[in-house]
């Protein structure tokens, strides 16, 4: 099976931008969470294209950070500076000659090689759209 090469993005959310890490993570996990910091509530829990969504923990990290409005509201008490960088943003186009699952199998196992084994936090979702041309338009959106 050929697979073309796959666009992938990466920048930061930072507050200097105005952005929102409790945001982001509600609009990735399509999920209605509180921000705490900014007195928010953030509810795209009506959108329907989510295919997947998950907190990968490394094995050190306390079981209540697998809550995704506790860890991100955590993050933003934390990071205290009006400049602050409080999490990096990745979006990697799926290949669509893949099932779901075996997507699904392709990014965990990519986020375990590549950040939880480092001891970092993967909040990751798939969202599968309808793309322009009519086929499926899988992408997984992760926060680290």
């Amino acid at each position: 099976m050929e697979i073309k090469s796959l666009h992938t993005y990466v920048d930061i959310v930072a507050r200097s931008k105005g952005a929102s890490v409790i945001a982001k993570a509600a609009y990735n996990a399509r999920d209605k969470l509180q921000d705490e910091y900014y007195g928010k509530t953030h509810d795209y829990s009506k959108k329907t294209d989510l295919v997947f969504s998950k907190i990968f923990l490394p094995e050190h990290i306390p079981k209540e950070f697998s809550n995704r409005e506790y860890l991100w509201n955590e993050v933003e008490k934390i990071e205290k500076s009006k400049n602050s960088q409080l999490a990096r943003n990745l979006l990697f186009e799926l290949p669509r000659e893949l099932n779901e699952q075996n997507r699904i199998k392709l990014i965990s196992e990519f986020i375990e090689e590549n950040f939880t084994s480092k001891g970092m936090i993967a909040d990751c979702s798939i969202h599968n759209p309808m793309a322009s041309d009519h086929e499926e338009q899988p992408h997984a959106h992760i926060l680290l």
